[in-house]
């Protein structure tokens, strides 16, 4: 496997370890809001951590040069999206909110640049 899969694999393991930190050692000392915002960044971050494990696994399996940029795209999000969150959660310190878009927009374009070998192929069997 590639050194892009096993990333998206340790992604995913941090993201239950986020979680779990969040749940038992973070409960006690976090707002309501904050905690809600540190669930927020596990929820994304696990669940893009596993959509780039899944585009990097078809991008080595068929050499699939969009699962590639995708799952980067995911892996970027998660940084960015997620750790904005976590931090932002952690430390209360709000302009870190302002960050937290840049990640959504990887994820998003992540989803959107599998959709186009989807579109080009209709196109051109058309």
């Amino acid at each position: 496997m590639s050194r892009q899969f096993q990333l998206a694999a340790v992604v995913g393991a941090l993201g239950v370890i986020f979680g779990a930190f969040g749940a038992h050692a973070l409960r006690d000392s976090l707002s309501t809001a904050n905690m809600a915002i540190f669930i927020t960044g596990t929820h994304y971050h696990q669940l893009h951590a596993l959509a780039a494990l899944v585009t990097a696994a078809l991008a080595d399996r068929f050499d699939f040069k969009p699962g590639r940029i995708a799952a980067t795209l995911f892996l970027v999000g998660i940084l960015v999206f997620s750790g904005s969150l976590y931090l932002l959660a952690i430390t209360d310190t709000r302009w870190l909110g302002a960050i937290t878009p840049l990640g959504g927009a990887c994820f998003i374009l992540g989803w959107l640049w599998l959709a186009i070998p989807a579109r080009k192929k209709e196109v051109s069997s058309a």
